[in-house]
């Protein structure tokens, strides 16, 4: 509420002067990345006004967003309040949406010390690294290791270098996105490991490829090779070739349930510069019904608070705050749930090849 009706307001001119800065030495301005946690109220509130903003000022230029969710064990009483208020933004104004889920990346880190620990694949942590504490030891699972959680999320983004088969990425949500409220993507990353700064030998090509279709490489606590993609983008990074592409797109569709109208909905992308100490990488951004019970359990966490009116009064007392911002707000995401609901019921259903134009001669 402070952020979104009071902060906003009060630096809007502020904001917009140092957007309009920015966007003047841009020699194209391709679209505006936007990250910001879900769960506290800055990032909630005044995130998602700066993307109305956004969409105010510069009308046609995309709006892609990383949103960090907050856990179940999340210290901030109110988060689940802050995330749904801030969904409801998210859904109108934002052109493509990659939720990341604090949860997983601590999961991800963990999965790190435990290859560590047991010594699996000849793997070793580099001294001063980013799952090293500053005595040099690894850190212990009880401290939060945020640089190292931080640190894969800013990887997520780094995939912007120059190939032979490159990705605009507008055309990410062109592609990628065919409702647009529907614009939820789920992005896996492989390797994981040297993100935190761990030597562990290369994957091989092919295996690369079935780990970003697996639970352990998603950023979100989902399984989406059991859910419904409506498209999927890979984004591929070092010495790879669109042959190697095709012959594992062609492996994997059998195992996956694409949307009936849209069974040849890949996107991909080639770039020759591999990421520090591998050969090759791989990002793959799906859209899929598999964020669904993220939604859910963000809904049941704030419908537990709601229904006893707790810590309301921390929202109503600013002006502008009214019952209805939630009500509404609720209403948006259950909304979109249901809308993921009707796609899932049309799962296993036959599949329809499009007709072919008839040409008359």
């Amino acid at each position: 509420a402070v952020g979104h009706k009071l902060y906003g307001c009060q630096y809007r001119e502020n904001i917009v002067e140092k957007l309009r800065k920015a966007a003047e030495h841009c020699d194209c301005l391709q679209c505006f990345f936007i990250i910001h946690s879900m769960g506290g109220g800055t990032g909630s509130g005044l995130g998602t006004f700066v993307l109305n903003l956004l969409e105010d000022e510069f009308p046609e230029v995309y709006r892609f967003v990383t949103s960090v969710y907050p856990s179940g064990e999340d210290d901030v009483i109110t988060s689940p309040y802050n995330s749904v208020l801030a969904m409801k933004e998210l859904n109108e104004h934002a052109d493509c949406v990659l939720p990341i889920e604090n949860e997983s990346l601590f999961d991800i880190v963990n999965k790190i010390h435990q290859m560590i620990n047991s010594g699996k694949l000849g793997s070793t942590v580099k001294q001063n690294s980013l799952v090293t504490s500053s005595a040099g030891s690894v850190k212990t699972v009880q401290e939060k290791p945020f640089d190292a959680m931080n640190n894969i999320v800013a990887n997520l983004l780094s995939a912007r270098f120059e190939g032979s088969l490159n990705m605009d990425l507008n055309e990410i949500s062109m592609n990628l996105v065919p409702f647009p409220r529907l614009h939820y993507l789920v992005s896996s990353l492989t390797p994981l490991y040297t993100l935190a700064d761990v030597n562990v030998p290369s994957r091989r090509l092919d295996q690369m490829f079935s780990d970003a279709f697996s639970r352990d490489h998603q950023l979100i606590q989902a399984d989406p090779k059991h859910s419904l993609y409506l498209a999927c983008a890979l984004l591929v990074r070092g010495n790879v070739q669109v042959s190697d592409l095709r012959r594992n797109i062609e492996r994997l569709k059998p195992s996956l349930h694409f949307v009936s109208w849209n069974q040849e909905g890949w996107k991909t992308g080639l770039c020759s510069v591999p990421p520090v100490g591998h050969s090759h990488s791989l990002l793959a951004l799906a859209n899929n019904t598999c964020v669904k019970p993220t939604f859910i359990e963000l809904r049941d966490r704030f419908m537990k608070l709601y229904k006893k009116k707790a810590h309301l009064h921390h929202y109503l007392h600013i002006d502008g705050m009214e019952q209805s911002c939630f009500s509404e707000a609720i209403l948006s995401l259950s909304d979109l749930i249901e809308e993921y609901n009707e796609l899932d019921a049309t799962k296993g259903g036959p599949r329809t090849d499009a007709s072919r134009l008839k040409i008359a001669v």
